[in-house]
């Protein structure tokens, strides 16, 4: 199987172990539960607008696809906004449990670094075969990871943010980060 498209597919899933490790070396304080609830609420935030606009399909599938190009909402300043935001969440997460800090952020950054460079590689090599020029101009114009100060001037008709089907869509999302923050909590209450 191709790297990539294992990447994709258990994207959900590769987190798990860096987190369990996290847990059982955490030694979490008010400051760093704080700065790292503050990193969750901002990758989540991220996410919820990026779902809003672009739709579940893009967070629950098991390989690359995509019905229409999405050039909204956080997709007009950069184009991979959810993976952005589960960046800021895992940071956070590792922040908030501060285990084998600062060797676990060194970790956390290479592993995320290599998954997510295969899985856009991937996605995008998919989008140009789907959308051709529409979607090299796009890429042209909107970064990767480092977003623009101003939006993509999109050409078409634009869609509007559906927030109801985001909420549903992310519930699973928001479920394990209030797993995650209880397991950080106990933990915390067992030092």
């Amino acid at each position: 199987m191709d790297i990539r498209k294992f990447f994709f597919r258990y994207r959900s899933f590769t987190p798990i172990p860096l987190i369990l490790i996290a847990l059982v070396w955490a030694r979490p304080s008010w400051g760093s539960l704080i700065g790292g609830a503050l990193l969750v609420f901002l990758g989540e935030s991220l996410r919820f607008w990026g779902v809003a606009y672009a739709g579940p399909a893009t967070r629950t599938t098991k390989k690359v696809t995509c019905a229409r190009l999405v050039t909204e909402g956080p997709y007009a300043y950069v184009r991979n906004p959810l993976y952005i935001g589960n960046f800021f969440v895992g940071l956070g997460f590792l922040v908030m449990a501060w285990a084998w800090m600062p060797w676990m952020l060194f970790v956390f950054f290479i592993l995320f670094a290599f998954q997510y460079s295969a899985i856009v590689h991937l996605e995008e090599e998919f989008l140009f075969q789907k959308f051709g020029k529409v979607y090299r101009t796009f890429q042209a114009q909107v970064p990767r990871w480092i977003p623009r100060c101003s939006p993509y001037e999109n050409k078409r008709k634009a869609i509007r943010p559906d927030w109801k089907m985001a909420f549903r869509s992310e519930r699973n999302t928001f479920q394990t980060i209030g797993i995650v923050f209880l397991c950080i909590l106990l933990r915390w209450q067992v030092l």
